[in-house]
């Protein structure tokens, strides 16, 4: 847990820490191996390799999967953090002790349910209560899902940032977040910002000189790998054979 804070730490513009998202313990192979020191599971990547929609997931299957994500990579100095969503309703105490169990050092918790919003306050509570139960344990990164919820204004994410670092947040994470709006908003965070990566927007080391402490991908490698696997399916198949008489 300390090393993977550290990773956050004294990061210079241009150079923030990379996160893969695997979502199975091969893919985690491949990026522990390739060198990353840290990952962080994306739940929409686990949820289509289960064979879920995003957000259905039990959770039971979500922490099962988390957990084998964790085993693939021991004894290879890589952390993992994990997103679980809302938290599937579990009371604090409860997501503490599931993450600790399933061996993450850290995770992603939304500030909305159901497609709205919920009250910062609330959210902030919800925090402060999942870091007294985790101690110093997890490493919080905690969601502010204004901009994938229709409100545009950076002070409202900011708003919200801060009461989640006041409650024991580390890291907030103003999801798909302008790039142009990130200088404004690390500088009116003060802390560990997460910016997301899209493959038509700018590179991470860009996010990272716009004011990105950490950059991840959400289920983006895993779709891009799927593609990947649907493009060799096809000409594995070859072309469709002639129907006669068509």
């Amino acid at each position: 847990m300390t090393d993977f804070r550290s990773l956050h730490l004294g990061r210079p513009p241009g150079d923030p820490l990379v996160l893969p998202g695997p979502w199975d313990a091969a893919s985690a192979r491949v990026f522990a191996e390739a060198g990353f020191p840290a990952l962080a599971t994306p739940s929409a990547g686990i949820a289509a390799a289960l064979g879920y929609a995003d957000g259905e997931t039990p959770a039971d299957e979500m922490f099962a999967a988390i957990g084998r994500i964790v085993r693939a990579v021991e004894g290879l100095g890589v952390a993992v953090s994990a997103d679980i969503e809302a938290g599937y309703g579990l009371p604090p105490d409860e997501i503490a002790g599931r993450l600790l169990d399933a061996g993450v050092v850290g995770c992603n918790l939304e500030d909305s349910s159901g497609g709205a919003l919920t009250d910062p306050q609330e959210n902030a509570d919800r925090l402060a209560a999942v870091r007294a139960a985790a101690g110093g344990a997890l490493f919080i990164n905690a969601r502010v899902d204004t901009y994938i919820r229709g409100v545009h204004d950076p002070a409202q994410a900011i708003d919200r940032a801060r009461r989640y670092l006041a409650a024991g947040a580390d890291c907030v994470y103003p999801i798909m977040a302008p790039p142009e709006q990130l200088p404004a908003l690390a500088s009116g965070v003060g802390a560990p910002l997460n910016a997301v990566f899209l493959p038509d927007g700018p590179s991470p080391r860009e996010l990272g000189e716009l004011g990105a402490t950490r950059v991840t991908f959400g289920p983006g490698l895993h779709r891009q790998s799927m593609e990947r696997l649907r493009q060799d399916a096809n000409t594995l198949a070859g072309p469709p054979a002639d129907v006669p008489g068509s």
